[in-house]
């Protein structure tokens, strides 16, 4: 199993719950759902979401995931990351947590992840 993250506003995941499937805002736009290893997380948060109080992160199983996973280097950075290209299916989230920036409004991994670094 590889486990791959994904980070988004609460309000969107309790959508997802009701909808019994997510689709990210990048789906429509970019043509897929951004993601990260567990390792980049905690940058890609600090980059993307700064402060930003109020987000799940969602831990996904990949094989458990319907839509087709690349790992790709859209940005020339010299790292790949997971995009999801298609909507996510509920049955493929592993774990949720609730992630929240600390008083200078940047993010850590929660506790039990620390580990899969």
């Amino acid at each position: 199993m590889v486990m791959i993250v994904h980070a988004l506003l609460r309000k969107e995941w309790e959508v997802a719950l009701i909808n019994g499937v997510y689709t990210a805002a990048s789906l429509k736009k970019e043509g897929f759902i951004h993601c990260s290893p567990v390792d980049k997380i905690v940058a890609v948060a600090n980059y993307n979401y700064h402060g930003t109080k109020g987000l799940v992160l969602l831990c996904l199983d990949t094989s458990k995931i319907k839509a087709e996973v690349l790992w790709e280097d859209l940005y020339n950075e010299g790292r790949e990351y997971p995009h999801i290209y298609g909507e996510l299916n509920l049955d493929a989230v592993l774990h949720t947590y609730d992630f929240e920036p600390n008083e200078e409004g940047g993010f850590s991994l929660p506790a039990d992840l620390e580990s899969m670094r």
